[in-house]
């Protein structure tokens, strides 16, 4: 088995992720969903501390663009220029290629009834709503859960203690999301707008069908083409899958070629390189990576790769917090040197830095500089004109 060190290992994911692509002078669209080519994914969350999940990432890598053309690819009217990215459960909610839709099916039949228990409990409680709202939607178009409460003149308490204190007709609109009936034709204020997925989803797109066990390999290769080298634990956890999944999946590619077994310094498991997945001699440039960046989300890959040790402590009261609310790890020259506590301060147009933290033996000037520019680049791209600085951490002082 070929055997290769972790720094090597290292260069190869932060190659395969994009962040050895020169960065463009002026981003474009084309430049944007290149970064999707290399993730394969982007997350979504509601979190909006400094700018959702889903943009951070993009400038993580290209530098400065304009959200609107991301915007544009995951939701856009323009019959010139079409729906490139779609909304969809892969790790959690993330936007990936529109093709890559028909890759879900086994998981949409598997929500069938229900995402998880407390959802199915309400489509058990509600068996004719869900034909109700698809009859709204059908007529009405592309609306919030909201909307269709208002036009099925629903105005019901919601139940005390139920998941996000949503209502039953947006937990089904989300169930019907869940199951492919719904998908998202645009989000405003990041609220979903559902529409019947044949109206969203590209009718070529639409009437491709794969079996779960092509589905599940295809999924694991681009896992693979997104990490350039992981372990099966790695692999699975890209898109959320089950090791009975994943494990005859990857014999598969192996036998094919299209994956390269591999025996990683320190690393306890075996792992796989994808074939082609470039390897760069060394890795240059500083990138601050929002909490849900492809490169860090699975925190175990981050320790195994980084030797970094990363939460997020959103929900840590803030007393037990040991780094800050929202945290962003930095990464300068292929390493993980540091994490910063961020806010975007929009209405005194200011990017707050409460607190920043080096590394073991990273606490030097070089990074503090290295720092002090990415802060300033991304205060800019926010178009927030002032960047306040906190006291606490030992990199502090040095910025």
């Amino acid at each position: 088995m070929r055997k290769i060190s972790v720094a090597m290992a290292r260069r190869i994911a932060l190659a395969a992720q994009g962040f050895t692509a020169r960065k463009p002078a002026r981003a474009t669209r084309r430049s944007v969903l290149g970064v999707v080519e290399k993730t394969q994914l982007l997350q979504l969350d509601s979190v909006s501390a400094v700018v959702r999940a889903h943009y951070a990432p993009v400038f993580s890598r290209i530098g400065a663009y304009d959200r609107t053309l991301l915007d544009s690819a995951a939701w856009s009217h323009n019959a010139r220029r079409p729906r490139r990215l779609v909304e969809y459960w892969a790790h959690e909610a993330a936007l990936i290629p529109v093709e890559d839709w028909p890759l879900m099916r086994w998981r949409m039949a598997q929500f069938e009834h229900g995402r998880w228990s407390g959802m199915r409990k309400v489509v058990q409680r509600n068996p004719t709503l869900g034909r109700d709202i698809l009859d709204v939607i059908t007529e009405v178009g592309a609306c919030t859960a909201g909307e269709v409460e208002r036009h099925l003149e629903l105005d019901k308490p919601r139940p005390k203690g139920s998941w996000w204190n949503l209502s039953d007709t947006k937990m089904i609109c989300e169930q019907l999301f869940a199951a492919g009936a719904l998908s998202v034709d645009k989000r405003v204020g990041f609220a979903r707008h559902y529409d019947l997925a044949e109206r969203v989803i590209p009718p070529e797109v639409l009437a491709r069908t794969v079996s779960e066990e092509d589905a599940v390999r295809e999924l694991v290769l681009r896992a693979a083409t997104a990490h350039g080298v992981g372990t099966e634990t790695d692999l699975r956890d890209y898109y959320r899958l089950h090791r009975r999944q994943t494990e005859p999946a990857i014999a598969d590619l192996v036998d094919s070629g299209d994956l390269i077994e591999v025996q990683v310094e320190g690393w306890d498991k075996p792992a796989y390189l994808r074939e082609g997945a470039p390897i760069p001699r060394r890795v240059e440039g500083a990138a601050l990576l929002c909490p849900f960046d492809p490169l860090i989300f699975f925190r175990a890959r981050t320790e195994r790769l980084f030797d970094f040790h990363y939460r997020i402590e959103i929900y840590t009261p803030e007393p037990k917090r040991v780094h800050g609310y929202y945290v962003f790890p930095f990464l300068l020259d292929g390493e993980l040197v540091g994490r910063v506590d961020l806010r975007a301060e929009r209405a005194a147009g200011r990017l707050s830095v409460p607190a920043a933290f080096a590394e073991p033996g990273h606490d030097t000037p070089a990074t503090a500089q290295a720092l002090t520019e990415a802060l300033r680049d991304m205060a800019d791209w926010l178009e927030l004109d002032k960047v306040a600085l906190g006291s606490r951490g030992n990199l502090a002082p040095l910025l």
